[in-house]
């Protein structure tokens, strides 16, 4: 990806972040427990497993694996189970230097949050595990019946919440690694950072306000 805008700085209100391949690196996890599932259910599992890191998995059930909606949803449940079975945390880190980052934005009284299509429950646990749940003031994600899933109404959920606690959201800005990240910033009239540390690809960068390859970069867009 190209750098772009890199010198772009501006006093930010509220940063809400991705989680998966944004803060975290989730991806050999999520591609194994994948593999599993479609293997369990007779189903080839295809080479580029690194694809369905992102998007909401009920939809890749469907769009990318062809299932119908209720053998979607079959194989969301068998996936969750896996899940269940190895520890959220199984399979993935905190990307080197994102947790620092998180403490500084905390302390510098920048509220926090995150948005990502993982479950919300997964998420929480998830950043309990690693020690950074308490610098968020919402951590939203997909309910359990996956009716929301998307980055948008995902992000909506956060915005709300974050608005009805008295978070100034004047100055918003999401950060993210994948095209479905920056949809969800244009929708709600956010600009979008993305990360080149994430699963993205070049052609994902459209309608970012920035691409930054590394979290030094990142702290500076965030904090000057």
């Amino acid at each position: 990806m190209k750098i772009s805008s890199p010198t772009i700085i501006r006093t930010w209100t509220c940063v809400v972040f991705d989680l998966d391949g944004t803060i975290t690196d989730s991806g050999p996890g999520i591609a194994r427990r994948v593999a599993r599932t479609l293997t369990t259910l007779g189903l080839p599992v295809p080479d580029q497993l690194m694809a369905w890191v992102g998007p909401p998995l009920l939809d890749s059930f469907r769009t990318r694996a062809g299932l119908s909606e209720a053998a979607a949803r079959e194989a969301l449940a068998v996936y969750r189970e896996y899940a269940a079975q190895d520890g959220v945390h199984d399979g993935t880190a905190v990307f080197p230097g994102m947790a620092k980052l998180i403490e500084e934005i905390h302390q510098a009284g920048i509220p926090l949050a995150v948005a990502t299509s993982k479950s919300e429950s997964q998420a929480v646990a998830l950043l309990e595990h690693f020690g950074l749940a308490r610098y968020f003031e919402t951590i939203a994600g997909a309910s359990e019946d996956e009716s929301i899933s998307s980055k948008t109404d995902v992000l909506g959920v956060a915005l709300q919440r974050l608005g009805e606690s008295g978070v100034d959201l004047e100055r918003t800005v999401l950060v993210g690694d994948r095209r479905y990240d920056v949809t969800g910033a244009s929708a709600h009239g956010i600009p979008a950072i993305m990360v080149e540390w994430g699963y993205g690809g070049p052609d994902e960068a459209d309608g970012t306000m920035a691409v930054v390859h590394c979290v030094d970069t990142l702290r500076t867009l965030l904090l000057g």
